[in-house]
């Protein structure tokens, strides 16, 4: 069914609806994408799922790393789950519309999600830092505790920033057109479409973005400097392999996922264009969201066994069930 996003609200110059752009007037573009990121959206489902049931059912894995690892994991299928079925549904159909409300939901879910991930990465840099080049006071510093309160602080951080942000932009009026020139309900194609002044919108978009995502990148970055030099003055070769091998497919996710939300809200507002704030976009949810579970099972050994112990586990059930029957 198509949304007619003709209609107006009584005695408001505000549309009621919304509609998400044409990717392209070729079908076969359309369909090309469309198979590219349903194929990376199950990637990033199942792999997702199957390493938070892995670390849950794995005493082995019941550490802050890990315990990190099942936050992002779960907080990785909301991100995706919360854009791209209808990011999907826009590139094959019809029915590109969405309601207001509805496109502030995702927008808030989006953000929600978005923000989350930004504070989890920081939180895993941080516990890195301190296996890395404070093992002997990891145990009393990354306690249980402390590593629930920063799970709960980011989840908190990102709800805050996404209620907020939402509620900002849609306390705008939308004179029209109503379509929106990209994949899904981001803030700036939104502001786009926004009537009268929207410099304090903006304003606090860039704000948010500097606080919540360059000033935790710079937190990261020097995390991983001090773990660098930390590995650079380590005796044993073994000991700096392994010490990297770790490191390695969280700083691969946080290169992709900082880079390309850097790239798309800290860029002055005169240098966006939709094709590349498109493109960025598939990046930051799509492909960091696929290769997290990717990079995990393939580059830590630890996650691998337990995979194959979880699946190996539902094997045995499925032939119990199967003799009984």
């Amino acid at each position: 069914m198509t949304v007619n996003c003709s209609l107006w609200q009584e005695n408001s110059l505000s549309v009621k609806c919304f509609a998400f752009a044409k990717f392209s007037e070729v079908p076969g573009e359309c369909f090309l994408l469309f198979t590219l990121i349903l194929l990376m959206f199950l990637v990033s489902l199942a792999g997702n799922a199957l390493i938070a049931l892995a670390i849950c059912a794995s005493p082995s894995l019941h550490t802050p790393m890990y315990f990190f690892l099942a936050n992002l994991s779960l907080l990785e299928i909301g991100y995706t789950s919360s854009v791209i079925p209808k990011m999907l549904q826009s590139l094959v159909s019809e029915a590109r519309g969405i309601s207001r409300e509805g496109c502030a939901t995702q927008m808030f879910f989006f953000t929600f999600f978005g923000i989350t991930k930004c504070c989890l990465l920081a939180a895993m840099a941080f516990d890195y830092y301190m296996a890395i080049c404070s093992p002997l006071h990891y145990v009393t510093r990354v306690s249980r505790g402390a590593c629930a309160h920063l799970a709960m602080v980011s989840w908190g951080m990102g709800c805050i920033v996404g209620l907020g942000q939402t509620k900002f932009i849609f306390s705008l009026n939308f004179c029209g057109p109503c379509e929106i020139d990209h994949f899904f309900c981001d803030l700036p194609p939104l502001l786009e479409l926004a009537c009268g002044d929207t410099s304090q919108n903006e304003a606090a978009i860039f704000v948010a973005a500097v606080l919540c995502i360059f000033s935790l990148f710079l937190l990261i970055i020097s995390s991983y400097v001090r773990i660098l030099v930390a590995v650079l003055v380590m005796p044993s070769p073994e000991g700096r392999h392994k010490a990297l091998s770790t490191c390695s497919s969280h700083l691969l996710v946080v290169t992709l996922f900082y880079g390309s939300t850097s790239a798309t809200y800290l860029r002055p507002k005169a240098s966006h264009s939709p094709g590349t704030d498109k493109l960025l976009a598939l990046f930051y949810t799509a492909v960091t969201s696929m290769l997290n579970p990717v990079a995990r099972s393939v580059r830590e050994q630890e996650v691998k066994a337990a995979l194959r112990r979880t699946l190996g586990l539902r094997k045995s059930w499925q032939l119990i069930g199967n003799r009984t029957m």
